[in-house]
């Protein structure tokens, strides 16, 4: 029974010793392997390719922004000497005053001020006489209308000659500060600064160039307005003109016919009553 027992026990240290190497790879750093961990390991794997991959693309992505905004700031040189250009500059209006009725129309038109152009305009122009109502009332309608609407022109001249000089005037007058901001925009547009060739700036830039573009365009629009009032104004002065050439054909036709009326009355009853002898 003790032989048993010894046997026994000595089959199960055997048996100890044998499972002794298996455990121990396990506990102590042996390769176990696991289907599951092995597979989720393959799938991060390919995950990390992945992402290598997006990382590679997003990099070329971002060097080629980077090259293409390093080649878009770069300057031109030498921008002053290629593209700055020199223009006619803004002249004042001169003219002899042998008999003192010119100088203020000449500070009228270099900017003197619009106070200035409609005494300056007057001292320059020949005054019109006026007819008195009662001379009106002693002339034929007719003729009386014709002298009304020669005032009517003259005085419509001496409204657009005023404003045409105004609109002069007040051009030249901002001339020279409309070239100074015209020189500032064009030094800022062609310099190397940094500071001034930024996004930003650029696009101030560009703001300040189409301010004084629309300015400019006021100014030519106002200049196109008096040569229209003058236009206009020739265009009514012609057609007096016509208007009164036409109206004095009818009053001669008119009077014509009233004058030849008794006439003609006495030529057909002389010649009804006439007898041969």
């Amino acid at each position: 029974m003790k032989y048993l027992t010894r046997k026994s026990a000595a089959m199960l240290v055997v048996a100890a010793l044998l499972l002794v190497p298996a455990v121990s790879e396990a506990q102590f750093g042996g390769i176990v392997y696991d289907p599951t961990n092995y597979a989720n390991a393959v799938l991060r794997y390919n995950q990390l390719i992945q992402q290598l991959a997006q990382l590679r693309q997003t990099y070329q992505q971002v060097l080629n922004q980077y090259n293409l905004a390093l080649q878009m700031s770069r300057n031109l040189q030498n921008m002053p000497a290629r593209y700055r250009a020199t223009f006619s500059q803004w002249r004042a209006f001169t003219a002899n005053d042998l008999y003192g009725n010119t100088t203020g129309w000449v500070g009228a038109v270099n900017g003197a001020g619009t106070q200035s152009v409609s005494p300056a305009y007057q001292r320059a122009t020949i005054p019109v006489l006026t007819y008195s109502q009662a001379d009106l009332n002693a002339i034929n309608a007719t003729d009386a209308q014709n002298l009304k609407s020669v005032y009517a022109s003259l005085e419509l001249a001496d409204g657009a000659n005023v404003s045409a000089l105004t609109t002069v005037g007040n051009i030249r007058a901002n001339s020279q500060t409309v070239q100074q901001q015209i020189a500032n925009l064009e030094q800022d547009s062609l310099s190397g600064d940094a500071g001034l060739n930024t996004e930003v700036s650029v696009l101030n830039k560009i703001n300040a160039s189409n301010v004084l573009t629309l300015r400019t365009l006021q100014d030519a629009n106002n200049l196109r307005v008096a040569a229209l009032e003058q236009q206009v104004l020739h265009a009514k002065q012609q057609r007096d003109i016509d208007a009164a050439n036409l109206n004095f054909a009818i009053q001669m036709r008119q009077q014509s016919t009233q004058n030849l009326a008794p006439f003609n009355s006495n030529l057909t009853q002389s010649l009804t009553s006439y007898r041969l002898p």
